[in-house]
């Protein structure tokens, strides 16, 4: 009780959530930052900081934080402080935070890991050998130890990590590059792509990408829900990572629970969609999604 945490201000919805109403339960206090600028992580801090928490690409607009920069800052500040990086979206595959100088780095197993939307499981990794006794000290009195078949199933997934990360990351990759060039679209967000604005930090601490794409399109709400009716390889649904392509609109979705003033500060916005690649012949999911702009009335603005 009593302890303070900073976190990034932008996080997946259910992690927001917590934070947000959850946590003052008990008697935590949690700060919010842009870990894009270093500057405000270190201002955010306080005396009784003891966790600093972000993510790397944010869910959902794929923000890139220098993770190295973030950890060297956060240990000259203060260096009893614990740093966890949320990797989900880019899996131990691409992306090592504990080779940057993060303490922790947390994986959402359900997604990219497993791979197979058949598992719900989280993992917490260190190579500090105390952290890792007291977390799992903390694992083992609190109970939450999966179960002998979600184990199964997640060391199943993982014999095909490497295959799929590289489809997902081809198939996406391609898919980006055709969103840019399409006229309903009004901006691609992929940090493998050159126009990203933090590309080249992204190119620094990973060696690929994921499957995550995010995209606004031109008009309105209802356009990009009429978008997303006339999907049929892509599936309407929360969640990512997984062999199947998935796409939603996160502020009606997985960030609906976060209050519309954050989510609009942030750029949340309901012509916002996100979409997980998956590893499917990349032809046809190209050609369904533009059969599906073209079938939606979305009025192109002049000089678009």
């Amino acid at each position: 009780a009593g302890d303070h945490i900073v976190a990034g201000d932008e996080l997946y919805g259910g992690t927001n959530r917590f934070f947000r109403t959850c946590a003052s339960k008990f008697g935590l206090v949690i700060d919010y930052a842009d870990f894009r600028q270093v500057d405000q992580v270190i201002a955010a801090i306080k005396t009784n900081t003891k966790l600093v928490w972000f993510e790397t690409p944010t869910n959902p607009l794929l923000k890139v934080s220098d993770i190295k920069a973030v950890c060297d800052a956060v240990k000259q500040k203060n260096p009893e402080i614990i740093i966890v990086v949320d990797n989900t979206f880019m899996s131990p595959y691409f992306q090592k935070p504990l080779n940057f100088g993060a303490h922790i780095s947390m994986n959402s197993i359900t997604k990219y890991m497993n791979g197979h939307s058949d598992v719900i499981m989280g993992c917490l990794s260190t190579n500090d050998e105390e952290l890792y006794k007291k977390l799992k000290y903390y694992q083992n009195a609190v109970g939450a130890v999966p179960s002998p078949f979600d184990c199964f199933l997640v060391n199943r997934g993982l014999k095909t990590l490497a295959v799929r990360m590289e489809q997902h990351y081809k198939n996406a990759l391609a898919i980006a590059k055709f969103l840019e060039t399409h006229k309903k679209v009004n901006k691609v967000i992929y940090p493998a792509l050159e126009s990203h604005p933090d590309y080249e930090i992204a190119k620094r601490q990973s060696n690929g990408f994921s499957g995550m794409i995010g995209m606004h399109i031109h008009g309105d709400i209802e356009n990009a829900k009429e978008f997303l009716s006339h999907l049929k390889v892509f599936t309407l649904a929360e969640s990512l990572g997984a062999v199947e392509s998935l796409i939603e609109i996160p502020s009606l979705m997985t960030h609906a629970s976060i209050p519309k003033e954050i989510r609009d500060a942030l750029g949340i916005c309901d012509t916002f969609i996100r979409i997980s690649v998956g590893i499917e012949n990349v032809d046809d999911l190209i050609q369904d999604l533009d059969q599906a702009l073209n079938k939606s009335e979305i009025v192109i603005p002049e000089g678009a």
